[in-house]
């Protein structure tokens, strides 16, 4: 085999094993927490380690995600829950309106939806990256998501593609489909981050 090829399979190969391992941290952490006291912490431990990875930062998972679930146990639990008590009430509307077949109040519903998910789909990784307080983060993020429609629109396709094999294939959504998502989102956030940073500074030196 070509040593090339070699090189570029195993660098597939590290990433798949990596997202397995954050999806599966991500999951762990969150029943560890009772769910409900879980999923916030577990979630912007996951995206600390994936801006940790796409930084080329060396560190072991288990010990690294179980540290910053610790020191983000309360803001964890500020930033992640909100946004998914919105969504559980959003999702739950758009299954009542589809319901009673009332179309309009489902695709404003479901328009809703989409715009929560891009907010949190800038929010989680402006979290980890940015030394913002609670108050200043979702503002922000739906600041950049207004701002970057090209970006939004990349980040919405992803998540729309991951979903999609995830209902085809099952197993992708339970093994692979949250650390593939995290750390994807991650890494296009971190590359839209810095050119927005590169604009502005441009923007600041004529």
């Amino acid at each position: 085999m070509n040593t090339g090829w070699a090189i570029k399979l195993y660098g597939a190969a590290d990433e798949v094993l990596w997202v397995i391992k954050l999806n599966a941290l991500w999951i762990l952490f969150t029943l560890l927490g009772g769910i409900a006291l879980g999923i916030g912490p577990a979630t912007l431990a996951a995206y600390s380690l994936a801006r940790r990875r796409s930084s080329d930062e060396s560190f072991h998972a288990f010990p690294a995600f179980r540290t910053a679930f610790r020191q983000e146990f309360r803001r964890g639990s500020l930033v992640v829950l909100p946004l998914v008590a919105a969504a559980v009430v959003l999702v739950g509307n758009y299954l009542y309106f589809a319901a009673l077949g009332a179309a309009l109040p489902r695709l404003a519903s479901l328009a809703a939806l989409v715009a929560l998910g891009l907010i949190a789909a800038y929010a989680l990784p402006m979290a980890v990256h940015y030394d913002l307080g609670i108050r200043m983060l979702l503002p922000k993020a739906s600041l950049v998501a207004l701002a970057r429609p090209a970006s939004s629109l990349v980040l919405l396709f992803v998540a729309v593609s991951i979903a999609f094999v995830s209902v085809k294939f099952p197993v992708f959504g339970f093994v692979l489909a949250g650390g593939v998502w995290i750390q994807l989102d991650t890494w296009l956030c971190l590359r839209f981050f810095a050119e927005n940073e590169a604009r502005l500074h441009l923007k600041g030196n004529q």
